[in-house]
Parts: C-alpha cells; sequence; structure tokens
C-alpha cells in the first residue's frame, strides 16, 4: 500500500509537472516581429493609429508624418501586404499635405461596406481646425482622398483626437473633437451622408468641461445595438479626473449620461483612449488600470477593476482601446514599463471573476523593436496574430509596425 501510494503520487507530481511545462511554453510562444520601418519618407512616419485589418489580411494605418504631399510632407494612410513567404510590402494610399487637405492624421481607418475608408486628421483643412477624409478605391489599385468636412473649432468643434470613427448600419459616422463645441471642450458629432455625395454634420453632445466631462483624447466611439454611443473623457467628472459617458438617442435628440467619473484614487484618473462592449452590454476600458462597467437593471453601472499595472515587468499607462477574441481574453498595450518602453498584453478571465495577466511582448530599452505603442489599439487576424504600431522606434527611430504571433 505504501509502494502505491508513493507511485499515485508521483503520477500526481508528473502530470502536475507536464501541465506546467506546457503552460510555460505555450506563454512563450508569444514572439515579437517588425514588419515594417518607417523611414520618414515618402513612405511615412511617427504612426499614431491602431490597425484597420482586410478579409485578405491586409493592414492599413496611417503617419502623421511624412509622406509626399506639397506643399508639406504631413502624413499617409497606407496599407501592408503580406507576402508568400513572410515578407510584407507597404503602399502608400495617399499623402496628406496639399492646399485645403487635412494634415497630421491620427485616427486608425475604418471601412464601409462599399470598401471606403474614413479617418480623421487633427490639423489642416480649409480652417486648419482639422478634417474628416474619405478614401474611395478605384478599379486600377488607385485611391481617391475626399475632404467630407472641416472643422472651424466653433460650435461644430475642433481638433479631432479621435483614434477611430464608428459608423452605423446606414453609414453614419460618429467622432470626438477635443476642442471647440458651445463651450470650448470639444463635443461628440455625427457625419450623415447625403445623396449627392455631401455631408451633414450634427453635433450629438457639447461638452463643457464641469461634471459632463471635457477635451476627449485619444477617444474612440462604441455603438450598442440601439444605436446608443459610449466613450471616455479625459477632463472633467465629478472629480475631474475624466469619465465615462453614455449618450442615449430618443426622438432624434440625445441625451448624456456620465457612467462612472474616475475619481483619481489610486492612480484611476487620466481617461485616454476608447472603450469596448461586449455582447452582455459591459463596457471594458484601460485608464490607469483595466476595467469593467457592468450595466445593471436599474440603470446603473458598477465598475470592477481587473488589472492594476505594476510598472515592472508588466507596464504602465495603458492608452489604448481594448479588443477581445472569441473566447474572451481582452488584450491591449501599455505606453510605459515592462523593460522601459512598454507592452503587449493579454487578460484571460478566471473563476470567480478573476483575471490572469500575461505579458506578450516587452519593448526594449534599444528600440529596435519599437517605443512605447501610446494610443494605438491592436488588430486581430483570422489565426489569431495581434498587429500594432509605436511612433518611436524600428530603423530610423520613426515608428514600426509589429507582430505578435502566439
Amino acid at each position: 500500500m505504501h509502494t502505491s501510494s508513493i507511485t499515485t503520487a508521483s503520477k500526481t507530481i508528473s502530470v502536475v509537472a507536464v501541465i506546467f511545462i506546457l503552460t510555460i511554453s505555450g506563454w512563450a510562444q508569444a514572439t515579437e516581429k517588425v514588419i515594417y520601418s518607417f523611414t520618414g519618407l515618402a513612405d511615412g512616419g511617427f504612426p499614431q493609429s491602431g490597425l484597420a485589418i482586410d478579409s485578405k489580411g491586409n493592414l492599413y494605418g496611417t503617419t502623421q508624418n511624412g509622406g509626399a504631399g506639397t506643399p508639406c510632407s504631413c502624413g499617409t494612410v497606407f496599407e501592408l501586404s503580406p507576402g508568400s513567404n513572410g515578407t510584407w510590402t507597404e503602399s502608400v494610399l495617399h499623402s496628406f499635405g496639399a492646399t485645403g487637405d487635412g494634415t497630421s492624421p491620427f485616427s486608425q481607418p475604418v471601412f464601409d461596406s462599399k470598401g471606403n475608408l474614413y479617418g480623421t486628421t487633427v490639423s489642416g483643412g480649409t480652417n486648419f481646425q482639422g478634417t474628416v477624409y474619405e478614401l474611395s478605391p478605384g478599379t486600377n489599385g488607385t485611391w481617391t482622398e475626399t475632404v467630407i468636412y472641416n472643422f472651424t473649432n466653433g460650435a461644430d468643434g475642433g481638433l479631432p483626437y479621435s483614434t477611430r470613427l464608428a459608423i452605423d448600419s446606414a453609414g453614419d459616422l460618429y467622432g470626438v473633437t477635443n476642442a471647440g463645441g458651445t463651450y470650448g471642450f470639444g463635443v461628440v458629432f455625427e457625419l450623415i451622408p447625403g445623396s449627392n455625395g455631401t455631408w451633414t454634420e450634427k453635433v450629438l453632445h457639447s461638452f463643457t468641461g464641469d461634471n459632463d466631462g471635457g477635451n476627449p483624447y485619444a477617444s474612440s466611439l462604441v455603438l450598442d445595438s440601439a444605436g446608443n454611443l459610449y466613450g471616455m473623457a479625459r477632463g472633467g467628472g465629478a472629480h475631474d479626473y475624466g469619465l465615462v459617458f453614455g449618450l442615449t438617442r430618443s426622438n432624434g435628440t440625445w441625451s448624456e449620461k456620465v457612467l462612472y467619473a474616475f475619481t483619481g484614487a489610486d492612480g484611476e484618473a487620466d481617461a485616454v483612449g476608447g472603450l469596448l462592449l461586449d455582447s452582455k452590454g459591459n463596457l471594458y476600458g484601460a485608464a490607469y488600470d483595466v476595467f469593467e462597467l457592468v450595466h445593471g437593471s436599474n440603470g446603473t453601472w458598477t465598475k470592477s477593476v481587473l488589472h492594476s499595472f505594476t510598472g515592472t515587468p508588466d507596464g504602465a499607462y495603458p492608452e489604448s482601446a481594448l479588443i477581445s477574441d472569441k473566447a474572451g481574453n481582452l488584450y491591449g498595450t501599455t505606453n510605459s514599463g515592462g523593460s522601459h518602453d512598454g507592452t503587449v498584453f493579454e487578460l484571460a478571465p478566471g473563476l470567480g471573476g478573476s483575471w490572469k495577466e500575461r505579458v506578450l511582448h516587452r519593448f526594449t530599452a534599444n528600440g529596435t523593436d519599437g517605443v512605447s505603442p501610446n494610443s494605438s489599439s491592436l488588430a486581430m487576424d483570422a489565426s489569431g496574430n495581434l498587429y500594432g504600431t509605436t511612433p518611436a522606434g524600428g530603423a530610423s527611430k520613426v515608428g514600426v509596425v509589429f507582430e505578435i504571433t502566439r
């Protein structure tokens, strides 16, 4: 009996050891590769936005500088196409900088149902207060850019630091501006397409900078199935540390509701970035920590912290909107921490509402693999590989596009 117990215990230990080894082996499989390093010349430089991905695995993004624009090289919209041997080819779809064109594109491009791309520039345009643009594909591989709205920095808003526009089934676009509006603290806007190619802007909410929030920066909006909008504002709120807001449409008008006002406790502040909406209507975001807002039956929202960053080794100051996979795992980036210059992380749900963080990549101090991904959200392909940008680092120190395989 004594020998049998020892044998059983040995088998148990062996099984545990194998599981542990397999787990460590699985964790070690996440590797980062720079698939494109910008030069800052005609190909662009300093990418701030996340990436869009199409059904063929092509990636689309923007750079704030570079390009072949005249009279200034003021950014690009680019495409990266995968080759059969693991290489990627960059094509510049549009160079900003022509007179009347937008300059310094900030947002991730978004597709409509016809394959057109939309985004914002934070400056330029006829009023030098930023634009919303459309890129339409041609039959010969060319793309045509059209500025569909020029901000004035008046009641309509200005400086649209929106990391991604939201688009509904009717093709209407939704975004935020960091400035302008009735009170000067930015707006939430809608752009409505007309039958003759024109677009009409409608201000859905003008921030006061007080309890309703103000100056949304690097923010993106999300739409639920009922057409309600959700976002974050960096300033204002009951404690002056920013907030999460919802906008509800009723009879053609919109009303704002504060879902959560950041308190500043334990570093809880600086609501930069966007939100993720799950199938149950819960919201996820990153503002110092990673949090979840659960929608209650009585219209209230309850915040819980899923992960608090420590700086080293798991990262610090997340600024990007989260994405998720089919299993409900969350993915995002931190602007600093890790080895020094930020991380890419995964959060996996566990038992009892717990979440476990796994660092997929720590950007190195020498910057060859990229530096500080900032507000760049990740994109995921059909195989579960992750893609993102950093605005610095790489061979020319003006930014990279990276891939993480798991």
